[in-house]
């Protein structure tokens, strides 16, 4: 296919207006709240965390002259070291992710939250870098301009039905050429075997948080009558009656091993609310970066 009838296919996120998709961003950021999100380490920053008893070598522009005045001694005031870990978000671009049977779809909340989670990251000082887990090469290297993460949003919201899956792929790639211990969120529905191998792989060396979408006709039954149909991202003909279970047993188990393996898991459906569970979620794990010392 040439690239001219490729543009022509693309299609955009129905979103509305730009404007109305950036500040449907900005509002998922707020409510999750990243300010909670504590440190383990204590030093120089921007957020206060306690006082202690004045030592030798303190500065004395970090003296809490209210403290002082109550105890008769000086103290001063320690702040929350900023962390600089850098975050990757893993989008899954897919076919499959297109597909849907509510008013949203799976990509539609995931490119939303990708977005949400990414500023409010850089709001953290934490750079982020975004990468596309499809047929299209779309790999932004970590960045702390707000700016530039909303022009890849707008990138990724171009999305197209034939889009093979490279979830495994990608992953693997950016397993090598990340260089130092980084987040890195995945967000796909996991349509893929072959993913959770390297989903693991790159877990043993990096912080890694999964974020799976569903769509609810995923774990159904069909009401009744007879489908045909093509699966969207390897042209697998099949057909399904009434009682088909849509389920994948096989899915469901990798996803078990996933856990065991000390891998965050969520799973979001796209006909529930999901900033909540995504809020609990994140203050489980101590806020979006893991505390660990």
């Amino acid at each position: 296919m040439s690239d001219e009838t490729q543009n022509a296919d693309s299609k955009a996120l129905p979103t509305n207006l730009d404007r109305g998709f950036e500040i449907a961003v900005r509002r998922l950021a707020e409510d999750l709240r990243f300010g909670y999100d504590s440190s383990p380490y204590v030093g120089s920053g921007v957020d206060y965390v306690q006082s202690r008893p004045f030592v030798d070598g303190d500065n004395v522009k970090n003296i809490d002259w209210k403290l002082t005045a109550r105890h008769s001694r000086f103290h001063v005031k320690e702040y929350e070291s900023v962390k600089c870990t850098p975050i990757y978000l893993v989008v899954d671009t897919s076919a499959s992710m297109m597909v849907h049977s509510t008013s949203i779809s799976k990509y539609t909340l995931a490119v939303l939250i990708a977005g949400g989670l990414g500023l409010a990251a850089m709001r953290r000082l934490s750079p982020v870098g975004v990468l596309a887990a499809g047929q299209r090469d779309l790999h932004f290297q970590p960045s702390l301009s707000k700016g530039q993460l909303f022009l890849w949003l707008h990138e990724l919201r171009h999305y197209r039905f034939d889009e093979d899956t490279r979830l495994a792929q990608r992953i693997s790639q950016l397993q090598i050429h990340l260089r130092s211990r980084s987040l890195v969120v995945v967000i796909s529905d996991l349509h893929e075997p072959t993913a959770f191998r390297a989903i693991k792989s790159l877990a043993a060396q990096h912080d890694c948080t999964v974020l799976q979408m569903r769509d609810p006709s995923e774990t159904g039954r069909l009401r009744g009558g007879i489908l045909r149909a093509t699966e969207a991202e390897s042209g697998r003909t099949f057909s399904a009656r009434g009682k088909t279970v849509w389920f994948d047993e096989t899915r469901s188990e990798a996803i078990a091993d996933l856990k065991r393996s000390g891998i965050d898991h969520l799973l979001l459906s796209t006909d529930q609310p999901f900033v909540a569970p995504l809020r609990r979620f994140l203050a489980q794990r101590g806020g979006l970066m893991r505390n660990t010392r």
